[in-house]
């Protein structure tokens, strides 16, 4: 068996663009994998088959032998994009391994742990108040309207929902992202008392609606730096939080907030490799660890969970794609002995499952576990095709 061709796919997800990584075989088997170029990763196709060029002609059967010769080539350079595009490679090998032997790719890793997957709805609200169109949805505008999001995660059996910072300018709801320079308050990132105002309202609508009982988390992203971090953690008190979650590249900054949040800290979901998270373990710096499978790979996601064991800690995969990226994501919880809880974006562009065969079905708050060999998710390349990025 020889590595025959590599194909990327684009397709309109709304918003952003899904993409996809294709690995076909001199036999005919074909792995998939997912991937994005939003969030700082414009130009990872290019990287992708520029990496690939090079494994034409090889058996992508011993893929841990690829992905160290992968990162040996691009060691100067190793994280970042590069990281990026070797994950998107080692994910899709993975898929023809277990195609090529009959089995999900979990089975590679001794044998799933749990088969049911306990799931959070992410994004909760946030889709509905700035992309309602392209989820089929009616526009949150109110903090009532959240109360009432609230209710209906809670009636369709989810145990936990995330959401985002929901600022009311006065007439509706918007967004917030300054530190993703999408609203006002970058470079600076200081934190007012309209933004704690903001947070505070968000978190009790979402307690109103969804009730004492349903797990609220809180994802502020890097929208604030450590004094105003330390702010939305007092703030966040009230609302028995799961875990508050935030991104910060000091792992020192990063320790003192949690020593300081009334509530669990989530971070890390940026981060790649051993190596990096290396310093935040080290500092004891978060509750829960975040994994992006994606941009890791399963095989390095798996070696940062054991790592992780070690410090006590349990880990969370970063997971906001297509369906695809839900089941790569879900081996990686199946198989992860210190697992926390999987995050899936419910709401998304309205023509999603089209995009996909055999998607992973969610039964009262938990992901089912895929049985089909290799990721058990199959991309629809012609539905893909129908929908060309904009």
């Amino acid at each position: 068996m020889k590595i025959e061709q590599v194909q990327s796919l684009h397709c309109d997800a709304g918003w952003r663009t899904f993409s996809f990584l294709k690995v076909t075989t001199d036999d005919g088997l074909v792995g998939w994998s997912e991937y994005t170029e939003g969030d700082g990763s414009r130009g990872l196709t290019s990287v992708i088959h520029g990496m690939a060029e090079g494994l034409i002609g090889m058996d992508p059967r011993p893929v841990q032998a690829i992905a160290s010769l992968l990162y040996i080539r691009h060691q100067q350079a190793a994280s970042g994009v590069n990281q990026r595009a070797m994950a998107a490679i080692e994910n899709a090998l993975l898929d023809i391994k277990g195609k090529a032997l009959g089995v999900p790719v979990y089975e590679l890793f001794g044998g799933p742990i749990r088969t049911r997957l306990p799931v959070y709805w992410s994004h909760c609200g946030t889709y509905r108040v700035r992309n309602h169109r392209d989820v089929g949805t009616p526009q949150a505008m109110t903090y009532d309207d959240i109360s009432a999001l609230g209710a209906h995660v809670k009636t369709r059996g989810f145990k936990g929902l995330k959401t985002n910072i929901l600022d009311f300018d006065g007439t509706r709801l918007v967004g917030f992202g300054p530190g993703a320079g999408r609203t006002p308050g970058w470079p600076e990132l200081n934190v007012d008392r309209r933004a704690l105002k903001a947070v505070r309202d968000t978190l009790a609508a979402f307690r109103a609606g969804a009730g004492p009982e349903m797990d609220l988390y809180l994802d502020v992203n890097y929208h604030f730096k450590t004094e105003g971090l330390l702010k939305v953690a007092k703030a966040v008190e009230p609302y028995d939080l799961a875990w508050l979650e935030f991104d910060t590249w000091d792992p020192r900054a990063l320790a003192l907030i949690r020593s300081r949040a009334p509530c669990p800290v989530a971070s890390s979901e940026s981060v790649s490799g051993r190596r990096g998270y290396r310093p935040f373990l080290d500092a004891y710096a978060s509750d829960v660890v975040i994994v992006d499978v994606l941009w890791n790979g399963m095989l390095e996601s798996m070696k940062v969970a054991s790592m992780a064991e070690s410090y006590e800690v349990n880990v969370a995969p970063h997971n906001y794609y297509g369906h695809l990226a839900t089941a790569i994501s879900a081996h990686f919880c199946a198989v992860a002995p210190n697992f926390r809880v999987m995050e899936v974006d419910v709401d998304s562009a309205s023509w999603r499952d089209e995009l996909f065969v055999n998607a992973p079905v969610i039964d009262n708050g938990d992901l089912l576990l895929p049985t089909g060999p290799g990721w058990g998710v199959e991309v629809n390349e012609a539905a893909v095709r129908a929908h060309p990025p904009k």
